[in-house]
């Protein structure tokens, strides 16, 4: 599922790339943000674009983490797993959420992933 969750999300991306998906534990990507990001907390997925041209991107996912905000808002994993991977990937495509405009517009295009997928819009009933 992360394989053709990365690919609709180049898709709707209108590029064609690759990604290498790391599934780790929450410890792991916690050191990931800090030695990266600087930020010293875990999160549920990170985005690193590739060091050379033509390499891969990679994107980690904090596996326990996906799995509890998976059940706290009622969704399968697996469902939970490809929305992050396609936030992932769009990451690496150039789209950002730091300001209302481009968050909204980056929610949209995951819904559009989702919904190649046949999975459920993972913002539909968030406030």
């Amino acid at each position: 599922m992360a394989r053709r969750a990365a690919a609709a999300a180049f898709e709707e991306a209108g590029i064609d790339g690759a990604v290498t998906v790391l599934l780790t534990g929450d410890l792991q990507v916690k050191r990931l943000n800090g030695d990266h990001r600087g930020k010293a907390k875990p999160t549920n997925v990170l985005s690193f674009p590739p060091l050379h041209p033509g390499m891969p991107g990679d994107v980690a996912l904090a596996l326990g983490t996906v799995r509890r905000e998976a059940r706290a808002a009622g969704r399968s994993v697996m469902a939970h797993l490809s929305h992050l991977v396609a936030h992932g990937v769009l990451h690496l495509a150039g789209h950002d959420h730091l300001r209302a405009g481009e968050a909204r517009r980056m929610e949209r295009a995951e819904a559009r992933v989702m919904r190649r997928l046949a999975l459920p819009n993972p913002w539909r009933g968030v406030a």
